[in-house]
């Protein structure tokens, strides 16, 4: 049988074959240049594509520069452009290779095609060379004045090229000025558009102190430039009227007849098809209107039927886009939209993301007239299969009857959600139902006989359980197994993750003792046990801060624990008055999709020298003075590096051993209590009234504790000892950082030097080295600065991380701690404190 015949080669040219593909490249551009055979520009665009093709997948081919710009002598167009794309590329990275390109650019920006023209001009523009800069003034004051409106085009935005890489020779040759005139008095409206995108800019880069630039801008914002570009509108480009509308909603009308005349003038534009011109415009009405009431009340009204319609058109991104902004509307006018509730209703096919801010709009539009139709539609979402959508739709019911509309039906639809079958539904109900009792604690005896039924084992969800529990310690005198249930969950306290639930758990049964004391005493006696002993600080403290409190006095520890509760009137927000002003301000940005200003996500001084890039994880070096030492720097994406809060909560899962706090030893026989006192004590009224002290052994063996009065101090650890020139690279900090749980948060307090010396983040970097605790990230400014710090032990690569924020005002330093070991975060926690407390100190 003959042999399989040889695969033939690819002639693809995304995928060379062989290391001498690049030089066969060259010889045979070489060969062509020069060349005037018949169809020999055919063979340049096979060999053009061939090296582009390249050039995309990441080979270098700068050694055929020389050949390409040879070949580059053609008046076809296509060649032009594949040779202009190589060059752009590549005069960077090799400015001395750039430079044999001046020649052929300049003389192309002289050809008689305009085409060539513009793609010439563009191309030299966009080398990006310093060196080059000189032979840029020529060519781009030509093209200024050329007679096509695509070269002046070009031209335009070759000027703010030139600014970004030399300032100076840009603004010597006068170039602002020309487009200034351009601005006004050129005839193509994209000439126009590019023209004031360009000044706009410059004059930004320029600074604010400068008069010049500042008379600049208030000539850009004058009467005669807004209305000449106003006049013109309806001849820009969709993108041209979103840039003409920014710069009229900053400007300043004189009088209330001017603000009439813009509205007119831009009436016809509320109803364009392009979503963004829509928004555009009605940024212009809200800005224009601000100081007149009733006027900017007129504009919800006109603007809510464009932003409708925009909404039930196009893709869900734009709709969502659109919706964001009428949330921020729905949230200052909710009565202008009340009426238009049905608008927000969600569809089966929307997005989860879109249906969730219809939820949000849902809630903020409710009234005493649309209540019952709005509730009566969420209950329908309540069984929807996503599962997200459903929990929202119940805390959208939620939302509606603490804003006091129906409230007697919305009690009735929550209870009823209790009873199903769902233990997410049931999660998210009990929730709502420990607010609605906050608020309305006439609705208990419906409540609590429903809440009665439910089973602990049956809720898992950590802030339903801690609801539940909130519940059976308010109304554990109406609960008759209250006692029952809360001594079952002590008897699983080891099995409780949630720091949140055990806290919960141990105010509950302080309630429930000052309410039914015989049933309880054993339940608090374990629960006080087992909350000195937890090893999480904020469940430590409360447990301590409550023995303490029946230690000195029974009746004072029932006013603090369980005095008469108020009802809770108006819940916070979660956002201020100023923020919200901030983004609305910002109308028609991305602060209004994100929800927060813009200083938040875009500010370099805000973040420090975290910047973010395309690719998670990718690292990024910030600026920093040359006497700096730092090793590294990460990309901080909070997202990235920080855990929410329920994941800080999801870190029980360590020793004992690990602990900050030791146990007690409990040694009941070390004590000896008269019986008569113990009988005494265990049948008295727990609100006794009086102030004197209670015998704190009668307590510790009233609850079972039997503390001793000084236990023997622990032996005192050794000194744990760092490694001075410790070394971590940024993606392994960052690996780690999403990987360690949080061992230890605490808030330490810096000294009034140490404040004083913190006047930027590199003070304390230096500081910390010398001890030996090194910087891999840092940024902010006054009061507020963010650290990330490592550490390893000095005898082996066990690493330590630390997230650092710092608050000059206050004087306080918030800390989070990761570590490999886990018992070692105790020692390091004293050492960074030790280290944090000399700073500023002589």
């Amino acid at each position: 049988m003959a042999p399989p015949a040889q695969a033939q080669r690819s002639s693809s040219p995304s995928q060379p074959s062989g290391k001498g593909e690049v030089a066969d490249v060259k010889s045979q551009l070489r060969n062509l240049a020069g060349s005037r055979a018949p169809g020999v520009d055919d063979s340049k665009r096979e060999l053009f594509k061939k090296v582009i093709s390249y050039m995309t997948i990441g080979i270098d081919v700068s050694s055929v520069f020389g050949e390409m710009v040879m070949c580059s002598a053609t008046s076809d167009i296509v060649l032009k452009k594949m040779c202009y794309l190589y060059v752009g590329n590549y005069a960077k990275v090799n400015p001395d290779l750039a430079l044999l390109t001046i020649n052929f650019l300049q003389r192309d920006c002289k050809d008689e095609d305009p085409m060539i023209r513009g793609l010439a001009l563009r191309s030299l523009c966009s080398l990006r060379v310093t060196n080059l800069v000189e032979y840029l003034v020529g060519p781009l004051g030509a093209g200024l004045k050329d007679n096509n409106s695509y070269v002046r085009m070009i031209a335009v935005m070759g000027v703010l090229k030139l600014y970004h890489i030399s300032a100076s020779t840009c603004v010597d040759a006068d170039f602002p000025t020309t487009l200034k005139h351009l601005l006004l008095n050129d005839r193509d409206t994209q000439v126009v558009a590019n023209c004031l995108s360009a000044l706009q800019e410059i004059w930004s880069l320029g600074g604010s102190a400068s008069e010049e630039v500042s008379r600049e801008r208030e000539i850009l914002l004058s009467k005669p430039v807004i209305y000449y570009l106003l006049n013109r509108i309806r001849e820009f480009s969709e993108w041209a009227q979103c840039l003409v509308l920014e710069l009229v909603a900053k400007y300043v009308p004189a009088d209330p007849n001017e603000i009439f005349d813009v509205m007119n003038l831009l009436e016809d534009r509320l109803q364009h098809a392009n979503g963004a011109v829509v928004l555009a415009t009605a940024k212009v009405f809200l800005q224009l209107t601000l100081s007149m009431t009733d006027v900017h009340q007129q504009v919800y009204e006109r603007i809510k039927a464009p932003l409708l319609t925009l909404v039930s058109s196009g893709s869900p991104e734009q709709s969502y886009a659109v919706l964001s902004h009428l949330h921020l509307l729905v949230m200052r006018a909710p009565f202008i939209f009340s009426s238009d509730y049905k608008h927000f209703y969600c569809q089966y096919n929307e997005p989860s993301y879109v249906k969730k801010l219809k939820l949000e709009m849902l809630t903020a539009v409710a009234n005493e007239s649309n209540t019952y139709e709005i509730v009566t539609e969420l209950c329908e979402y309540a069984a929807n299969v996503d599962i997200p959508i459903a929990r929202e739709s119940i805390r959208a019911v939620g939302k509606i009857a603490l804003q006091q509309y129906d409230v007697n039906a919305i009690v009735d639809r929550l209870l009823q959600f209790l009873e199903m079958e769902k233990d997410y539904v049931t999660a998210e109900a009990l929730v709502l139902v420990k607010d609605l009792l906050r608020k309305y604690p006439q609705w208990s005896q419906d409540c609590i006989a429903v809440v009665g039924n439910i089973s602990s084992k049956n809720v898992q969800e950590p802030k339903a359980k801690a609801a539940l529990i909130w519940m059976l310690g308010e109304y554990s005198h109406e609960m008759h197994d209250a006692p029952y249930i809360l001594e079952g969950l002590i008897e699983n306290w080891e099995d409780e993750h949630s720091a949140e639930v055990r806290l919960h758990l141990l105010t509950a049964v302080m309630k429930c003792f000052f309410k039914r004391a015989p049933e309880t005493q054993k339940s608090l006696g374990a629960a006080l046990a087992a909350g000195l002993a937890d090893f999480h600080q904020d469940v430590h403290d409360r447990a301590l801060f409550y023995y303490r409190l029946l230690q000195y006095n029974i009746s004072v520890a029932e006013r603090v624990v369980n005095p008469p509760k108020q009802a809770v009137s108006v819940f916070a927000d979660t956002q201020s008055s100023e923020i919200k002003d901030r983004i609305f301000d910002e109308f028609n940005s991305l602060s209004v999709v994100y929800q927060k200003p813009s200083y938040m996500f875009t500010y370099k001084e805000h973040r420090g020298p975290f910047e973010f890039s395309d690719e998670i994880g990718n690292l990024s070096i910030g600026t920093e003075s040359t006497d700096t030492v730092v090793p590294n720097r990460v990309e901080a994406n909070d997202k990235d590096l920080l855990l929410s809060t329920s994941e800080k909560e999801e870190t029980r899962g360590l020793n004992n051993s690990s602990s900050a706090y030791s146990a007690p030893s409990y040694d009941a026989s070390s004590l000896s209590v008269p019986t008569s006192q113990l009988s005494e004590l265990a049948i008295s009224n727990p609100s006794v009234s009086g102030n004197v002290p209670q015998p704190s052994f009668a307590i510790d063996d009233l609850l079972g504790l039997g503390l001793p009065t000084a236990p023997a101090p622990a032996p005192s650890p050794p000194p744990l000892k760092l490694n001075p020139k410790a070394v971590l690279d940024p993606t392994t900090f960052q690996q780690k950082w999403r990987q360690l749980p949080i061992s230890l948060s605490q808030e330490y307090s810096i000294n009034p030097q140490g404040v004083a010396a913190l006047t930027t983040p590199q003070a304390l970097l230096r500081h910390m080295q010398g001890q030996s605790i090194h910087c891999i990230a840092s940024g902010g400014q006054s009061p507020n600065f963010k650290f990330f710090f490592f550490a390893q032990k000095a005898e082996e690569s066990s690493t330590f991380l630390v997230e650092c924020i710092v608050n000059t005002s206050s004087a306080k330093a918030q800390i989070k701690i990761k570590a490999d070991d886990q018992n070692a975060t105790q020692p390091f926690s004293s050492v960074f404190q030790s280290a944090l407390s000399k700073f500023g100190m002589p």
